[in-house]
């Protein structure tokens, strides 16, 4: 099969970009179109599939957001805030549909996110795994199902290097109990516990750990008096993130404007 999705990719020094890179080279539906590093990276003028430890493509690292993106069907992009609105932004200009698998977006970012996912395709996912939306879709479910005779408790784990707590991922699971419990997360959301207060009935707890070099965990408990039900995720590396960002970039080209998830990638 010919590879027709021409992808673009921002951030392709980096551990994940890399690893993106050659996810891509390894779709036979998608090619390796452009990728970016910021202004002053040594990375700036080297070949692309190279320095990914692929083969030379002759497609040259660039700082020009401009030229990645020229002519490409998707762009994916894992980097920080400030820099996937800039994406968004050139994405817009361009007319090619957006893979956003940043966190951390404040409130202003995510409603300005939404505008422009009025003109092109956005897929805009805390995970890209299709193992944790699957996740995703059972939480809600086992939620929906016991109700409040549950407490519900999440804990996140990742590496050291992280940055924002709790995970995006995290954030999503609470967002999703307290939807499928009826609850609003703003009153029931407990960030980890410290003193004698008692746990409130309603409460979701949402716990984070940050140490050495865990890719990434997830794990929800519904405590009920004599029984516990649990059900986690874990990454073992960031290949999973990887793939289902190319999956989800290859989904996104072609589809009306808006804003997607990986749920809508996966038919959940």
């Amino acid at each position: 099969m010919n590879k027709t999705t021409k992808i673009a990719v921002v951030g392709v020094a980096g551990r994940m970009g890399k690893t993106i890179l050659t996810c891509i080279e390894e779709e036979p539906e998608a090619s390796i179109h452009g990728g970016t590093e910021v202004s002053g990276s040594p990375n700036i003028g080297k070949d692309l599939g190279e320095q990914a430890g692929l083969a030379r493509n002759n497609i040259a690292v660039t700082d020009s957001l401009e030229k990645a993106l020229q002519g490409a069907d998707a762009v994916i992009d894992f980097s920080s805030p400030e820099s996937s609105m800039e994406t968004l932004k050139m994405a817009e200009k361009l007319g090619v549909a957006a893979v956003i698998g940043t966190t951390g977006f404040n409130a202003e970012q995510k409603k300005e996110i939404a505008k422009r996912a009025e003109t092109i395709a956005c897929v805009l996912a805390p995970n890209m795994s299709i193992g944790v939306n699957v996740l995703f879709k059972m939480a809600g479910l086992i939620a929906k199902t016991l109700g409040d005779a549950y407490d519900v408790e999440i804990v996140e784990a990742h590496h050291k290097f992280k940055k924002d707590a709790p995970s995006g991922t995290a954030v999503r699971l609470s967002e999703i109990l307290a939807e499928a419990l009826e609850r609003d997360l703003e009153e029931v959301g407990v960030y980890g516990r410290k003193g004698f207060a008692v746990r409130g009935p309603k409460e979701i707890g949402i716990h984070t750990v940050r140490a050495g070099d865990i890719v990434g965990e997830h794990r929800v408990m519904f405590g009920g008096m004599g029984e516990t039900l649990e059900i986690s995720h874990r990454a073992q590396s960031r290949d999973t993130f990887a793939r289902g960002s190319v999956r989800a970039a290859l989904w996104t080209v072609g589809r009306a404007p808006g804003l997607y998830d990986m749920q809508d990638v996966l038919g959940l």
